[in-house]
């Protein structure tokens, strides 16, 4: 498992060098990747390091507890370290998503149960905005289209982490997508509804679309490729109606996909927002084939590429949440919808994590 390491230290060692050169910072772009590489090997050189260190004290430890009892004391003391070295060094190691430090957009969209979904669509949004308000990120509604009783027959919103002065997020490898990608699929609660007259649970769903969103760089979008048309957009009635052609509908003619953004008043504003959504979810299609090709890295995910399966349930009446991918269950779902959202994802990344190092010992 440790003989890649070596390899990763003379990468460390190298971009190190690089990064001292005034020259690299030239450009902006370059300096930035090397960046971003370097804070991803630092804590896997550190923790080698210290692994390395720790044997050699407990070899000094056991040639100078053959004359002193109390260096024979210290052994156990630092196996005991080194075995937790080892474990960190193992996770550290974990192959990563190359994804993970990219920022995300989120569709949330009503499903099964009329109203009482799309109000259900808008529990899960506000779940998501403040979960995002407690880890410090920003979001950024970028079209929504509100139900009667003020729920959401869908909505999408980019979340972005904030940088940090040098450029890079301020946790490398916990990006929003990191956490994120764990939420799509299908949501479920049960619960009165406040249509119900009779007190009756009823059962409805909501789905949650996560997608890293794309640079230009990495999605190419031909001119031709594009077929934009504009309409007058439609919502509640009064002053809000839209009296000019802002709303923006954008069809990309290679895949079919079609994304209509009406949010804002102006329409370069609309087919701005559209251009993310399309972006981000060309890239989710291109990896989601990637995916399907490389069947072993596949079956090492907890989020499988079927964004159709039950995911997780959200029971009011017992105050209960419950993820069936991997078991986790609690019973404070009030404080989750008010953006506690950390235990349960951790969970999954755990899960995740576990999935990927047995797959990474078979393969060896």
């Amino acid at each position: 498992m440790f003989e890649a390491v070596e390899e990763l230290i003379g990468e460390h060692a190298d971009l190190e060098k690089q990064l001292a050169d005034p020259a690299v910072h030239a450009d902006q772009a370059n300096a930035r990747r090397l960046n971003k590489r370097y804070a991803e090997l630092t804590p896997i050189v550190s923790t080698y390091r210290a692994w390395r260190q720790t044997g050699d004290d407990i070899e000094t430890a056991r040639e100078l507890g053959a004359d002193d009892p109390e260096f024979a004391a210290e052994v156990k003391e630092l196996d005991k370290e080194r075995d937790e070295l080892t474990e960190r060094l193992r996770l550290l190691l974990v192959p990563r998503d190359p994804s993970d430090d990219k920022d995300v957009i989120l569709e949330v969209k009503a499903g099964e149960g009329g109203e009482e979904s799309a109000l259900f669509a808008g529990d899960l949004l506000r779940m998501y905005l403040r979960y995002a308000e407690r880890v410090g990120w920003k979001t950024e509604i970028l079209d929504a289209n509100e139900s009667d009783l003020g729920g959401y027959k869908d909505v999408q919103v980019a979340v972005k982490a904030p940088p940090s002065r040098g450029g890079q997020t301020t946790n490398p490898g916990q990006g929003v997508w990191a956490r994120l990608k764990y939420e799509g699929g299908v949501h479920r609660v049960q619960r009165v509804p406040a249509t119900e007259s009779q007190g009756r649970i009823h059962t409805s769903a909501a789905g949650v679309l996560v997608t890293p969103e794309a640079e230009d760089v990495e999605v190419e979008i031909g001119p031709n490729d594009l077929r934009i048309d504009v309409y007058r957009s439609s919502g509640p009635g009064g002053q809000s109606v839209n009296t000019t052609d802002s709303a923006v509908r954008i069809t990309h003619l290679p895949t079919g996909l079609v994304v209509s953004c009406q949010n804002e008043k102006s329409q370069l504003q609309n087919k701005e927002s559209a251009m993310r959504i399309l972006r981000s979810r060309l890239l989710a299609a291109a990896q989601e084939e990637a995916e399907r090709e490389a069947s072993d890295a596949r079956r090492s995910q907890v989020r499988t590429v079927d964004r159709s399966e039950r995911i997780r349930t959200y029971n009011f009446p017992e105050n209960r949440i419950s993820d069936h991918r991997v078991g986790f269950k609690a019973y404070n779902l009030d404080q989750v919808l008010d953006g506690e959202l950390d235990p349960m994802i951790q969970a999954c990344v755990d899960a995740d994590s576990a999935a990927k190092l047995a797959a990474a010992g078979d393969a060896s």
